[in-house]
C-alpha cells in the first residue's frame, strides 16, 4: 500500500497535533512553572532532596565498577579512529548491566535511580561520548522507558529482560522530511487482522544500525473500529521487510550507530502496540520528560573534563613570565568553566532527584536542563579549545605523534555540537518551554485570542481572565526579594536568591505585557519567547546552584568552595540576565525578518558572488517513497 502524501499540512493543523500531544494537566507542583509565573517557590527545591541510603549504596557500587571498566576496557581514541564501538566493549557493557541501569531489578536490570543513571552516563560519556549516546538512546528514549511508563504487564515481561542484558534498542521518529513537525509523519501502520503493516522510511535512527528492538512511531489511518493517529510500536529489528539502508557519518560522535531504516510491509503484532492508537506523540513527549536529563548529565561530565584540562594546562603553560591562568583573559575562561560546571551539575542533580521522588512535575525543569546544558556545554568546550590555543585545534593523534599529551579538545568540541540539536534543537526547546511557561495564561485567556471561538466563548473567557489577573497581577508588584533579610540561612548567597525572586516577578510582568501587546501574534515572536526562556533558565540554574551550595555546606567538606563557585556563577548569570532583559525590547527582530524576506526572494544573491560552492549534486531531501529497498542491508547486530 502506498502512503498518501501528507506534506501539505497547514500551520494550524501542525499546531493542533503538537498541542494534542502535550500533557494538558498539572497534577503536581512545578518549581520552574511557578518561576515563570513570578512565584519563587523555594520550598519546592529546598531543603535539597536527598536519595535513599540503599539507592546511594547500589549507585556508588555500580559507579565504582563502571569506572574500572571505563579505565581498563574503553579505548576512546580507538573508537574515534575506527568510527565504531568494538563488539567486545559492547559485550562488556552488557555483562556489567550498563544496558539495564534504569530497568527494574525484577526484569533483570540494576534498578538505579535517575540520579545515579545520570552520573553513570556522565562518567562513561567522558571515556567515550559515542558510548554515552549508545547507552542513553537505549534507555532514555528506546524501548525501556516507554514500556516502563506505558507498557502492559506482558510487554514488560517480554521485552525488558532482553533490554536489560542482551538487546540494544533504538527510537525511530524522524523522517527525511519530518523533523520537529510530527503532523507530517508519513510512515504508515495499516491494520491487517490482528497485526499492523508498516511502510515508510526513518532517518537519524540512533542505535538503529545495531539495534535488536525498535520503538517506531507510525500513523494509523482512521477507519471504522480504529481511532487512528500517530502510534508507538515495539518492532523486532530483524523482521522481514526492514532494511538499514545507510550508516550515517557525522562531524562528531564517530562511533554513533545511526542510520536510515526502511520499512516495507513489515508485520507487527497488535500486542506490540504501546498504548492506544493516537497516543504515540504523547508517549514520546512524556518519555522525554526524564529522558532529556541524560543529555545535560553528559554535558556535566564534559564540563568536569574541560575544567581538569584547563587547570593542568594553564598551570604548565607559561607566557610572559607566569602561567597563562594568571593572565586575566585566560583566567576569566577558567572561572566560567568552573562556575558553570558547578551550576549545571546542580541543575541536573536537583532535577534528577525530583524525578526520583516523583512529587513534582519536572517537564519544564528537564527541558530547561537540556537547553541550558547543551548551550553551556558547547561554550565550555569552545573555551577550552581557546585556552589550549593551537593545541586545542590539533587532534590528539597529532599531538601524540610529536611527543605531547594526547588531549582530544577538538574532538570534544565536535562531539558536543550535536547536543544543541539532539532531542529537540535549542530553537524547538525555546518554543516548547515557552508554551508550558504561558500555559496558565492560555488556560484562562486562550479563547480570547482564538479566531475560531464564538463571541459567547470570548465573553466567558474574558470573565475568567478578569478574575485570574485581578488576583495575580497585584502579587507581581512586591515580594520577599525586596526585604533585606530574606533567605538569610543562605549566607552570602541570600542576595542572589532575593534577586531571583525579584526577577521572576519582572519576568512574569514582561510576559504579561507581551501577551497584552501581541495577543494571537505572540507565538510568532520567537526571538522574544527565546529570551524569556533563557532568562528562566538562568534563574533556575541560579536557584539550583545556591541550594546545592547550601546543601554541601551542611553535608560536605568543601562547603566554602561550593559557596564561592555558586556566588561567582550567580554574578555571571545576573549579567547575562540583565542583557537578555535589555534585548526583550531593544533588538533587531523586525529588521531581521525583512532581511530574511529579501534573502528568500533573491534580493541579495549578488552578495553570494565570488565564491565556489563545494557541495555535491542531489536533492536537498532524499526521496522517502514507500516501497521495497533497493540497497544492501547494513544492519550490524552485536552478537
Amino acid at each position: 500500500m502506498t502512503a498518501p502524501s501528507i506534506r501539505n499540512v497547514s500551520e494550524r493543523e501542525a499546531r493542533q497535533v503538537a498541542e494534542a500531544a502535550r500533557e494538558q494537566d498539572w497534577r503536581k507542583p512545578s518549581f520552574a512553572k511557578e518561576l515563570f509565573l513570578g512565584r519563587f517557590r523555594l520550598d519546592l527545591i529546598h531543603p535539597h532532596p536527598t536519595p535513599a541510603v540503599d539507592d546511594v549504596r547500589r549507585g556508588e557500587k555500580f559507579l565504582a565498577t563502571l569506572r574500572d571498566f571505563c579505565e581498563s576496557e574503553i579505548d576512546g581514541a580507538r573508537i574515534e579512529r575506527e568510527g565504531k564501538i568494538p563488539d567486545e566493549t559492547v559485550h562488556g557493557l552488557k555483562e556489567l548491566g550498563a544496558f539495564g541501569m534504569k530497568i527494574d531489578a525484577k526484569y533483570g536490570g540494576l534498578g538505579l535511580t535517575q540520579v545515579y543513571y545520570n552520573r553513570a552516563l556522565a562518567l562513561v560519556g567522558t571515556a567515550s561520548p559515542a558510548i554515552g549516546a549508545l547507552l542513553s538512546a537505549h534507555q532514555s528514549i528506546g524501548v525501556p522507558q516507554p514500556l516502563k511508563l506505558f507498557g502492559t504487564k506482558e510487554q514488560k515481561e517480554t521485552f525488558l529482560p532482553r533490554c536489560a542484558r542482551t538487546d540494544i534498542s533504538a527510537f525511530l521518529l524522524t523522517e527525511p522530511d519530518v523533523g520537529s513537525d510530527p503532523a507530517r509523519l508519513a510512515t504508515l501502520a495499516v491494520p491487517d487482522g490482528t497485526d499492523y503493516l508498516l511502510d515508510g522510511v526513518k532517518l537519524w535512527t540512533t542505535n538503529g544500525v545495531v539495534a535488536d528492538l525498535l520503538v517506531v512511531m507510525a500513523r494509523v489511518p482512521a477507519s471504522e473500529g480504529n481511532k487512528g493517529g500517530i502510534t508507538a510500536f515495539v518492532v523486532e529489528a530483524d523482521s522481514p521487510g526492514i532494511t538499514v539502508e545507510n550508516r550515517n557519518a557525522f562531524m562528531g560522535l564517530r562511533g554513533l550507530e545511526n542510520g536510515v531504516t526502511r520499512f516495507h510491509q513489515v508485520r507487527v503484532p497488535a500486542a506490540n502496540r504501546i498504548g492506544p492508537e493516537g497516543a504515540g506523540l504523547k508517549i514520546a513527549l512524556t518519555t522525554l520528560n526524564t529522558g532529556r536529563l541524560s543529555l545535560p548529565a553528559m554535558c556535566v561530565g564534559s564540563g568536569k573534563w574541560c575544567l581538569k584540562i584547563a587547570r593542568e594546562w594553564s598551570a604548565a603553560r607559561e607566557q610572559w613570565g607566569r602561567p597563562v591562568a594568571k593572565h586575566e583573559a585566560v583566567g576569566a575562561k577558567i572561572s566560567f568553566i568552573a562556575a558553570t560546571t558547578f551550576a549545571l551539575e546542580a541543575v541536573v542533580d536537583l532535577s534528577s532527584q525530583m524525578a526520583d521522588e516523583n512529587r513534582n512535575d519536572i517537564r519544564i525543569e528537564a527541558a530547561l536542563a537540556k537547553l541550558y546544558g547543551s548551550e553551556m556545554g558547547w561554550l565550555m568546550a569552545d573555551e577550552l579549545v581557546q585556552i589550549r590555543g593551537g593545541r586545542g585545534y590539533e587532534t590528539a593523534d597529532s599531538l601524540a605523534a610529536r611527543g605531547e599529551r594526547a588531549v582530544p579538545a577538538e574532538q570534544m568540541l565536535r562531539d558536543m555540537r550535536i547536543n544543541r540539536i539532539f532531542e529537540g534543537s535549542t530553537e524547538i526547546m525555546h518554543l516548547l518551554i515557552a508554551r508550558e511557561a504561558v500555559d496558565a495564561h492560555l488556560s484562562v485567556a486562550g479563547d480570547l485570542i482564538d479566531p475560531d471561538k464564538t463571541l459567547a466563548d470570548k465573553g466567558r473567557a474574558a470573565a475568567k481572565a478578569g478574575g485570574f489577573y485581578a488576583r495575580w497581577l497585584p502579587k507581581l508588584v512586591a515580594g520577599p526579594g525586596q526585604l533585606p533579610r530574606t533567605y538569610q540561612e543562605f549566607g552570602q548567597l541570600a542576595g542572589h536568591l532575593r534577586y531571583v525572586e525579584r526577577t521572576s516577578r519582572k519576568l512574569a510582568r514582561s510576559t504579561f505585557y507581551a501577551m497584552s501587546r501581541w495577543q494571537g501574534r505572540m507565538e510568532t515572536k520567537q526571538g522574544f519567547l527565546g529570551r524569556i526562556v533563557d532568562i528562566g533558565a538562568e534563574l533556575f540554574a541560579m536557584s539550583a546552584a545556591c541550594v546545592r551550595a547550601e546543601y554541601l555546606t551542611e553535608t560536605a567538606d568543601h562547603g566554602r568552595e561550593a559557596q564561592q563557585l555558586a556566588d561567582v556563577f550567580c554574578r555571571q548569570a545576573r549579567i547575562r540576565v540583565e542583557e537578555l532583559f535589555g534585548r526583550l525590547w531593544t533588538n533587531t527582530d523586525e529588521l531581521d525578518r525583512k532581511v530574511v524576506d529579501g534573502v528568500l526572494d533573491g534580493s541579495y544573491t549578488w552578495l553570494e558572488e565570488g565564491m565556489i560552492d563545494p557541495s555535491g549534486d542531489g536533492p536537498w531531501i532524499a526521496d522517502a517513497t514507500p516501497g521495497p529497498s533497493r540497497t544492501d542491508n547494513v544492519r550490524r547486530p552485536v552478537r
